[in-house]
């Protein structure tokens, strides 16, 4: 009996293991289910290397899918793909999965979406699936014969403003007329029907040359092929001048994105330096997208965009307030060399640089001529007896007509003199004897020392701008170092300089002159700032100068400070007035101009417009 149940219990314990076998077994055995994601991967995995062929022998037509995916291909420029199939359902002959798509672009971009794929399963014995081809499975936006493509978005290029706000450079268009020279028999005749439609139409201003010589072009267009650039006409083209251009054979208008300029005959040279140092600079980024696009390249729709960066608007030191002014100041002299340079002196940005047309036949006077300054530079000698020799405002310093100073004569304008007078009143009936004999008792150096501190002497290498303030002699000759106290021998100054000197004395140190400042500006030394006590002083001569002295004839101009000038040179003297008023400094010249009554002339009519001018503040 005890055998019996020990073989019974072994039989059951048997029975458990094979049923327990069975089971893992059958378990082993049972297939995954067949929902054609192997043949949905290794599609996606064909059109990440780029093998479209491959790919689209995978779907349920193929010649359609490999059109699509070509052309989705090539308008992608894709590098890559890469993807995360998931949430696959079947049922039986047809299945569908969700798929993250994320394709790797041009220039590190990366798109990514979700879309949806269907599979069908078309031999169900063997169960052999195929995708099911439709630019919407791409992408659910897509519609037939669509494809997506790439496409920059341009950023828009800053716009330009003066240091008042106004606008000196917009973004805009221009027309480019580009003459095709293998479309006409030609060339010369070409351009010279293009010169007269344009200048007839569109005449140049008094004293400019025309906007297309027919001549100069023609010589360079003859004897090429191909398109050759004719001339690029303003935004302000009337729309008659385009398609009377557009009917002669061979030529075709563009349009094209460029920075335009609000007001054409605006301070032309100051803004074509301007427009060069923003072409170098922050232009933004560009954005992107993808567009929907059909088979002729239009666009359908937008799957994607990215804005671009606009960068911030650029500022200008120019003002366009000051500068037309100015301008308008010195055109009152057209027979004469005449400008005027303006200067910010809390910041340094010019403000200004006017030039009459005659001035501007002899270049950058204005920056970069050097001119003896003449009385102007008693502010400078002033400042060294002042600093150097304990001089203020009310010494009592020699004011004769004439006076022998070491192995010099000096004599006064006309020979007028006072005798012993206050060092204000020296300066306002600017006295070359007084300043002279200051001069004559500086160490040598002390002079070049003491211009540096004004600016002069100093090379400043603006962005956009050259420039040159001027030089004094080291004074180690006595005679250089007489002469060089009331701005003649071997003094030389720009306009530029002597707004830097006057600039000085308003703002306590010598500014750093821009154009751009953000583009920044160099400079061969650092000027040391002006001691308080010699500012006070100088100051108090300079403004006596406009109350009581050489330079009444603008004391209704508001409290200006200044000083003038008459340097006497071969053939007659250069009439000089340099002051400020307010945050604005001033230096004006007219080349062989005589008296300085004028540049005092000039400087008024400036202030003038100025004050007319809406919203003038001084400045």
């Amino acid at each position: 009996m005890e055998d019996d149940a020990r073989r019974t219990k072994a039989f059951r314990s048997l029975s458990a293991l094979v049923l327990a076998g069975l089971v893992m077994s059958a378990a082993a055995c049972t297939p995954r289910p067949d929902t054609g994601q192997e043949v949905l991967e290794e599609f996606l995995g064909a059109l990440g290397r780029g093998d479209v062929q491959a790919a689209s022998a995978l779907t349920d037509h193929p010649d359609d899918a490999a059109k699509d995916l070509s052309a989705a291909e090539k308008g992608l420029q894709s590098q890559g793909l890469t993807f995360d199939v998931a949430d696959v359902s079947a049922d039986g002959a047809q299945s569908s999965a969700n798929v993250a798509m994320n394709w790797a672009l041009p220039n590190e971009r990366r798109w990514s979406y979700d879309t949806t794929f269907v599979l069908t399963n078309t031999e169900s014995g063997n169960r052999s699936w195929t995708v099911r081809w439709s630019p919407s499975a791409l992408h659910p936006q897509l519609g037939r014969n669509q494809h997506p493509e790439l496409r920059t978005i341009a950023a828009p290029r800053p716009s330009v403003v003066g240091s008042d706000g106004a606008a000196l450079l917009e973004p805009g268009t221009v027309h480019r007329v580009i003459l095709d020279r293998d479309k006409t028999d030609n060339v010369q005749s070409a351009i010279n029907r293009a010169a007269t439609v344009i200048n007839n139409e569109m005449p140049p201003a008094p004293g400019t040359p025309p906007l297309l010589d027919a001549r100069a072009v023609g010589g360079q267009a003859v004897g090429g092929k191909g398109n050759f650039s004719v001339v690029i006409l303003p935004s302000s083209t009337p729309e008659r001048v385009k398609e009377e251009l557009s009917a002669i054979s061979g030529i075709t208008v563009n349009d094209e994105a460029a920075m335009v300029r609000p007001d054409p005959g605006f301070a032309p040279d100051l803004m074509s330096r301007v427009e060069k140092l923003v072409d170098a600079g922050d232009a933004g980024a560009d954005g992107w997208n993808i567009v929907a696009a059909n088979n002729d390249g239009a666009t359908v729709g937008t799957l994607f965009e990215q804005e671009p960066k606009v960068a911030p608007a650029i500022q200008a030191s120019v003002s366009k307030k000051v500068q037309d002014a100015a301008q308008k100041a010195v055109d009152t002299r057209p027979d004469a060399e005449a400008m005027i340079v303006a200067l910010q002196p809390s910041t340094g940005k010019i403000l200004a640089v006017a030039q009459t047309e005659k001035a501007d036949k002899k270049g950058d006077l204005a920056l970069m001529g050097q001119f003896p300054p003449g009385s102007t530079y008693k502010i400078v000698t002033a400042a060294a007896g002042i600093q150097n020799q304990g001089l203020n405002s009310g010494s009592t310093v020699p004011c004769p007509g004439s006076m022998e100073i070491g192995p010099r004569i000096v004599t006064n304008y006309n020979g007028s003199g006072v005798g012993n007078t206050s060092l204000t009143e020296a300066f306002a009936r600017s006295c070359n004897t007084t300043f002279g004999n200051i001069a004559h008792q500086l160490q040598p150096g002390q002079f070049r020392e003491e211009s540096q501190q004004f600016g002069i002497g100093i090379d400043y290498h603006i962005a956009g701008l050259d420039t040159i303030t001027g030089s004094v002699s080291d004074g180690a000759e006595e005679v250089e170092r007489i002469d060089a106290g009331y701005g003649q021998g071997n003094d030389l100054a720009s306009p530029f300089g002597m707004a830097l000197v006057s600039a000085t004395v308003a703002a306590g140190r010598t500014p750093t002159p821009s154009l751009v400042p953000a583009a920044g500006t160099w400079q061969s030394a650092q000027s040391k700032p002006v001691a308080p006590e010699v500012l006070d002083n100088i100051r108090t001569l300079m403004r006596a100068v406009v109350t009581s002295g050489t330079g009444t004839a603008i004391a209704g101009r508001g409290e200006v400070y200044a000083k003038t000038g008459e340097a006497e040179v071969n053939g007659g003297s250069h009439a000089w007035f340099t002051g400020y008023r307010g945050d604005l400094a001033f230096a004006t010249l007219i080349v062989h101009g005589g008296g300085s009554e004028h540049a005092v002339a000039i400087t008024d009519r400036f202030f003038a417009n100025l004050d007319e001018g809406a919203g003038a503040d001084g400045a």
